[in-house]
């Protein structure tokens, strides 16, 4: 365990590409493990600092999750649809391989085309042309990550790999901003930084790992929140 989170503080200082992730293995899923843990210590951390802060009188703005009523369907996309997408948008072209890179440019390219073309065909069915769009633009990506099965991370990518962990780092924590009122913005910025350390491990996760392990990663992340939030609930 301390030897993953000497490699991830080693990372942090030179965050350096690897050659390539290995596939699922016995060791990417303990190094999950023992990631999920130093994650969850970090959160209880800031949780603390949050605390502290509301008890010296400051007021915190609500995330969308205080008040609403958590069904199924919003534990489902919590803790599967966002992990998942969130995944593949910031960290699944992190490995600056032109399959990853290009499938997934391409991929959103054909999901807008084709979500426009459904929306123009099928007419208010929203559904069914984000289906459409969604299907379409996997499709694509995967026909393309399929035919670049082979190719190298690009020498660039791994020249300029540093800055692109950081702003994939920084553009995951601010969409996350969308969780809190549009004119209470400005506060809630510092309440994005949980979503910044956390955009950190599953940085690291990915590039040595392997999306598979970020993916999981975060699912768990989101899964304790989840439970956090319920419990909370149950006991008020």
């Amino acid at each position: 365990m301390r030897g993953e989170w000497r490699r991830f503080a080693a990372f942090l200082k030179r965050p350096t590409l690897p050659e390539r992730a290995p596939l699922p293995q016995a060791a990417g899923l303990r190094a999950v493990v023992w990631l999920v843990l130093l994650d969850l210590l970090v959160m209880a951390a800031l949780v603390g600092v949050a605390g502290a802060v509301m008890a010296a009188g400051v007021s915190l703005p609500e995330t969308a999750l205080a008040g609403m009523e958590i069904g199924t369907g919003i534990i489902l996309a919590v803790v599967v649809i966002a992990p998942l997408t969130e995944e593949i948008a910031f960290r699944g072209w992190l490995s600056g391989r032109p399959g990853h890179i290009f499938g997934l440019l391409a991929g959103a390219l054909a999901a807008m085309m084709a979500g426009l073309a459904a929306m123009a065909f099928f007419g208010a069915a929203l559904a069914t042309a984000g289906l459409v769009a969604l299907a379409a633009g996997t499709l694509v990506a995967l026909a393309i990550v399929y035919r670049l099965r082979h190719r190298n991370t690009i020498g660039w990518f791994r020249r300029l790999f540093p800055a692109l962990f950081w702003l994939s780092t920084l553009g995951f924590s601010l969409v996350h901003l969308t969780n809190f009122p549009a004119d209470q913005l400005a506060t809630a910025l510092p309440l994005v930084l949980p979503q910044f350390v956390t955009g950190t491990i599953l940085g690291y996760t990915r590039v040595h790992y392997g999306l598979w392990a970020s993916v999981l990663l975060h699912m768990l992340h989101n899964g304790a929140i989840i439970a956090l939030v319920l419990a909370a609930s149950s006991a008020a």
